[in-house]
């Protein structure tokens, strides 16, 4: 994909970029007892790296009292640094919506941990200044810029405090602009998007397409927890869900349990081309596809790229998820919500605050309901197909042991 032009030797950096990271369920002993096993036969593809990021997607503290919010609340232990000091990630992001599930102190000890292993992070702080600062990088020949944000769910935006670097795309752009004004290559990596749907929603490609028109080379995102696909605009990559990297999901269905690395060469102050490297995951960690797994996955990741074309493509795929989850599908979520708020007031106070303040869930509601009202037309045959195929495929993968399954809603429950 997007080829290299000639560069004399030695010229190009090759940065690798992973998504969702974090010791937990069926990794939490993994991890622990022998980090490297975790990663299977893609350690070399991440060691063969001159630098290696990764969204760490939970606080790594000891004692502590989970936060109400919407969704489930992740916490490893500070031994688990050990899963990333070994590959070893020297870049930790931490704009996500799972950093501060126990509070500021748990992420003082985050920060703590990370930085005493030698791996620098950025995305979150005991501060906004800190949340918001940029990572700068030497690499050969090149600065590499990182800017990490995220939709800053459940409230967790820095204002003034403690938090992460929040959806502020305005915010985001002016730094990517000045950055890039410095001769440095700049990479956007962001934590957004609606959960376990095949196609961004159009206010993320919106807000990506303006973060490269403002001046960066790349953007990268996760969140969703599947794979998404990948848009070349002004010739430049936008990556909108690698899917999930070291993070176990108890659940049957393929796409929940495949993922990608994105392999950036880096050279000249810009990406001068990149490289997917995709994987499955399975209990005992992450594993490389076999031949026939990686040859289907390239030509369904080609496949869901191609309405990222166009703002009308991008508004057809949105518009056949919107048909799949359809107003059954709200009632049933507003249900949930309801039924939580009787049973337990603060977790379902959390959840509908959630809805209503987060962009991924407010623009899909209206929208639901705009679609609703209008009575809008059946959605594209083919979209509608790979939607369905998303929330309902369940063909696991050879090696895992999968167990559990989702429903039809597409458990919407935050991770």
């Amino acid at each position: 994909m997007n080829p290299i032009r000639r560069l004399p030797p030695g010229a190009i950096s090759t940065v690798l970029v992973a998504g969702d990271w974090a010791p937990i369920r069926a990794f939490d002993a993994v991890v622990h007892q022998d980090p490297e096993a975790a990663y299977g036969d893609i350690l070399a593809a991440l060691r063969a790296a001159e630098l290696r990021i990764v969204n760490c997607e939970c606080a790594l503290a000891g004692a502590g009292q989970p936060v109400w919010k919407s969704g489930s609340a992740f916490k490893g232990r500070p031994a688990h640094v050990r899963g990333l000091s070994a590959v070893p990630f020297e870049v930790a992001c931490l704009a996500n919506n799972h950093v501060l599930d126990y509070g500021p102190a748990s992420l003082a000890k985050t920060l703590e941990v990370l930085r005493g292993s030698g791996i620098r992070t950025l995305g979150a702080g005991l501060t906004e200044e800190e949340a918001w600062a940029p990572l700068r990088i030497k690499l050969k020949g090149s600065r590499l810029s990182i800017i990490n944000f995220s939709e800053g769910e459940d409230l967790t935006a820095a204002s003034g405090g403690h938090g992460v670097a929040g959806w502020e795309i305005q915010r985001v752009c002016d730094l990517a602009r000045g950055l890039k004004a410095r001769g440095d290559c700049v990479l956007a990596v962001a934590h957004a998007g609606l959960e376990y749907i095949p196609f961004p929603p159009p206010y993320v490609q919106r807000a990506f397409r303006s973060i490269i028109e403002a001046g960066a080379d790349c953007v990268v995102a996760h969140h969703p927890h599947v794979p998404q696909g990948i848009e070349l605009y002004q010739g430049r990559p936008i990556a909108y869900s690698l899917g999930n990297f070291l993070f176990y999901q108890p659940t049957d269905l393929y796409w929940r349990k495949v993922g990608f690395l994105l392999e950036l060469k880096v050279a000249g102050g810009t990406v001068e081309g990149f490289e997917v490297r995709p994987y499955g995951i399975t209990e005992a960690g992450v594993r490389a596809l076999d031949r026939k797994e990686e040859a289907e996955f390239r030509k369904t990741l080609r496949r869901i790229s191609r309405p990222l074309g166009t703002a009308t493509g991008v508004r057809k795929a949105w518009e056949a998820y919107l048909a799949y989850y359809g107003i059954e599908g709200l009632k049933k979520e507003i249900g949930g919500i309801l039924e939580t708020i009787e049973a337990e007031p603060p977790k379902g106070a959390a959840m509908l605050r959630n809805r209503i303040t987060t962009p991924q869930h407010a623009e899909l509601w209206r929208d639901l309901l705009t679609r609703f009202i209008a009575g809008s037309a059946a959605p594209d045959r083919d979209l509608a197909a790979v939607v369905t195929e998303w929330f309902e495929r369940k063909v696991p993968l050879s090696g895992a042991r999968s167990r559990g399954g989702t429903s039809r809603s597409g458990g919407r429950r935050t991770g």
